[in-house]
């Protein structure tokens, strides 16, 4: 035993020593120093139990607070039917639809009706494609561990994206309705064919480094034609002309003729996307009132890099508060999983309180989350509602979402306007509802920013 006790002696005391030879490394001194951050007590026991063995957000949830927020708002745009992106990450195309759809709903009087997603979301990925090979033969030059093409081959295709995806794909192949081309199974559920179709681009890249490569842009139009044929078997082939009876809400007929999509968008949309709408950015770990530009984050080579105006959140409420009062949807993006209370559907930085259960609380604040990567935008949907009080001040949001209605309260998502400040980050306003001082901003030369900055994430 004195034996075993002097070798269990030795055995300590030689690795402290190692340990101690790294003042930044945890020994056995140092660690009972940490360990004496928990008490062993019955409290404790019970708080432990619960905590192992249960959903922490089951546990800390504000019950109280469910109660504090009702459903209605004071100003509302009119809305028929919510829809439903499935297990895809087309937010952003959703978000961008809802806009145009409820203008043209409210215009002709129209019942649930929806733009085709598949039919766009095909041109999309084609494009992205294109993109990639694209981007791929212009840092040919580059080692492949050279920061773009380190973010080129991690970021080959997604379904992600954001509003100058919409505009840029629309103003370019125009729209139909979802009856012209329905989702199929892929365009609902796109993880495998959208791996497939990656893993082939990736194959692609490494041929169109290689010297041994002759006439790139050739074989570069070679290799999107399989991708095509790919994108043909999984979402179906894009139509390119149809015959379509536009319906009122009663089912009476308003108009029947036969469109290509580019004259079905001109004859009931007819705006110019890239130049009628503005994105604005609240982000305090920037300048405000600056222009900024994401280089290389679009979704097709001729098209828009992401461009944003870097506001104080107030006057980006002001915009959203004017555009709502004259019956527009935005397009909204924010960190939604962010204290979000699923089963009522309500966004509000007191839906759960960690700062009892854990005995700590958590103080950064919106610029701090950004600078440490703890918060970024991450979901589109489409700002629809606001409840005003008698100030003119608002005390809640509402949100049209895209994940079908049975999801938290009639498919919306209701947001406090202090969740709002915390977590919302962008907004595309109409212009029409721009203070002219702010839209000078545009004429500016933009700062540009690289696309591997964590603000600027998809949205899914």
């Amino acid at each position: 035993m004195r034996i075993f006790s002097l070798f269990f002696f030795i055995c300590v005391f030689l690795s402290n020593s190692v340990f101690c030879q790294n003042k930044n490394a945890i020994d056995f001194i140092t660690l009972q120093k940490i360990e004496k951050g928990y008490k062993d007590t019955p409290q404790n026991r019970a708080l432990r139990n619960a905590v192992a063995s249960n959903n922490i957000d089951k546990l800390v949830i504000n019950l109280d607070n469910e109660s504090k927020y009702d459903t209605y708002f004071s100003n509302r745009v009119k809305s028929k039917g919510i829809s439903d992106q499935k297990s895809s990450g087309r937010c952003w195309m959703f978000t961008g639809f809802n806009v145009l759809r409820s203008e043209m709903i409210a215009k002709y009087n129209l019942g649930n009706f929806n733009f085709s997603h598949n039919y766009l979301f095909f041109y999309d990925q084609l494009e992205k494609a294109n993109l990639f090979l694209s981007l791929i033969i212009e840092h040919k030059k580059e080692g492949l561990d050279s920061k773009n093409n380190e973010w080129l081959l991690k970021n080959v295709l997604s379904d992600g994206g954001q509003f100058t995806g919409v505009s840029d794909l629309i103003m370019k192949y125009g729209l139909c309705p979802s009856s012209v081309m329905p989702e199929t199974y892929n365009s609902d559920n796109t993880r495998v064919i959208s791996n497939l179709i990656t893993l082939k681009l990736k194959e692609f890249a490494l041929e169109l480094r290689d010297d041994k490569t002759k006439n790139v842009e050739d074989r570069k139009i070679e290799m999107l034609s399989t991708i095509y044929n790919m994108l043909v078997l999984a979402y179906g082939e894009p139509v390119k002309e149809f015959t379509y009876t536009l319906r009122d809400a009663n089912g009476n007929e308003i108009e029947t003729n036969t469109y290509t999509p580019q004259s079905f968008y001109e004859r009931f949309i007819g705006k110019d996307l890239k130049k009628d709408y503005v994105m604005f950015m609240n982000d305090p770990s920037r300048p405000y009132y600056k222009l900024y530009e994401i280089e290389n984050d679009r979704h097709s080579f001729d098209g828009n890099n992401w461009k944003y105006i870097n506001l104080p959140i107030e006057e980006i409420k002001a915009m959203a508060i004017a555009s709502i009062k004259d019956s527009t949807m935005m397009y909204f993006s924010c960190d939604v999983g962010k204290f979000y209370n699923r089963t009522k559907g309500l966004l509000d930085v007191n839906n759960y309180d960690y700062a009892s259960l854990m005995g700590t609380n958590f103080n950064m604040d919106k610029k701090q989350r950004i600078l440490t990567f703890a918060s970024g935008s991450s979901h589109a949907m489409t700002l629809c509602a606001v409840d005003l009080d008698k100030d003119n001040k608002p005390k809640k949001w509402l949100v049209e979402n895209s994940w079908g209605a049975s999801v938290s309260w009639q498919g919306h998502l209701i947001m406090t306007d202090q969740w709002f400040d915390e977590y919302m980050f962008r907004l595309v306003v109409d212009k029409k509802y721009v203070p002219s001082n702010i839209m000078k901003i545009l004429n500016d030369k933009a700062t540009i920013l690289p696309p591997w900055d964590p603000m600027f994430s998809e949205d899914i």
